[in-house]
């Protein structure tokens, strides 16, 4: 009789406890799915409730950073609406990490792990972690406006790994195989890179606009953005422009080339939403920046980015890849 090896457990395979879960947690496909779209709208929702602190001066709610107070970790009666305001957007966090951790472990606990989607829930961790003591060190420099762009541009970063692993989790873990000659997903990866550009300016204009987010403590107006608030504005309307021209090209290219419908589809929804938060951005201008429209724009440049990063994704596919059956526990016997 022959005796078929076996790999033998390692540590990492007894202590670990994501391991020990797998054990008994075997999560679907589709459970996997939902997890990321969970973490990507909860990125979003990070992204929200951050723009409205700033726009109802709730910046400095909470006066220091881990704590609410230097004698409280949550706000007392004193800090009113502003201290609820600011300490909840800090509690999201929570629910935001709950969701990333459902993500991350739904991966490594699904058969066969999906070891890429894990990676990539691991990596919204840590952006989660970064950008959390970003954020405290806005409060500590007293809304530092260069400090407070930072915080936002790096919770975008958040939203682009979470779309990423929500479109991971929806494919196989096989090569990716490009659908469009490869000039055409260049020219996709061009728009994303027009769309960064674009929120960045975003990031200017709010830095030097009407809503720096609070006071300080001395009654003293907080810091902003030495540029003129007209000129910051106008080079934001200069990258509209540009994605504007970019997204038309990339609609018209993809139709020359046949591409995916798919692919088609979410170009034009995304001129779509370029358009509408152009119209947001225009009206929110020339009113004076009112807060429900400057709430608004910032949701709208949420989707748009979303919608953005879903383009170059688009014209890509991975296969799943059959993963051969596990060896048992115990050794086999071969006759």
């Amino acid at each position: 009789m022959r005796v078929r090896p076996v790999r033998p457990l390692t540590v990492i395979d007894v202590l670990t406890p994501s391991a020990l879960l797998a054990e008994r947690w075997h999560p679907t496909a589709e459970t996997v799915r939902r997890a990321a779209l969970a973490a990507l709208v909860m990125s979003v929702v990070i992204v929200v409730t951050g723009g409205a602190v700033r726009l109802t001066a709730s910046g400095l709610g909470c006066s220091t950073w881990p704590r609410c107070t230097d004698e409280s970790l949550t706000p007392t009666a004193e800090m009113g609406v502003h201290g609820v305001i600011e300490f909840t957007n800090r509690m999201l966090t929570y629910v935001l990490c709950a969701a990333v951790a459902w993500v991350t472990l739904a991966a490594r606990c699904t058969e066969p792990w999906r070891r890429s989607v894990s990676k990539l829930g691991w990596l919204q961790f840590w952006l989660v972690m970064s950008n959390a003591v970003l954020g405290g060190i806005t409060v500590l420099t007293g809304l530092n406006p260069y400090i407070v762009g930072a915080h936002l541009i790096a919770a975008m970063g958040l939203v682009w790994v979470a779309v990423l692993t929500w479109e991971r989790a929806k494919e196989g873990d096989g090569e990716p195989e490009l659908l469009v000659p490869r000039p055409v997903r260049q020219l996709a990866d061009v728009l994303v890179v027009a769309m960064g550009l674009l929120v960045a300016a975003g990031t200017l204009v709010t830095g030097a606009g009407h809503h720096p987010g609070a006071s300080s403590s001395d009654g003293k107006p907080v810091a902003r953005i030495p540029v003129d608030y007209d000129r910051l504005a106008q080079l934001h309307t200069d990258f509209v422009f540009l994605a504007l021209g970019l997204t038309i090209a990339v609609i018209f290219t993809l139709a020359a080339v046949k591409a995916p419908q798919a692919a088609r589809r979410r170009a034009v929804e995304l001129l779509v939403l370029l358009l509408a938060q152009g119209l947001i951005g225009f009206v929110q201008y020339f009113t004076d920046a009112p807060e429900v429209l400057v709430g608004l724009h910032m949701f709208g440049a949420a989707l748009v980015w979303i919608a953005a990063l879903r383009v170059p994704l688009s014209l890509r596919r991975r296969p799943v890849v059959a993963v051969p059956a596990q060896a048992p526990a115990k050794a086999l016997q071969d006759a």
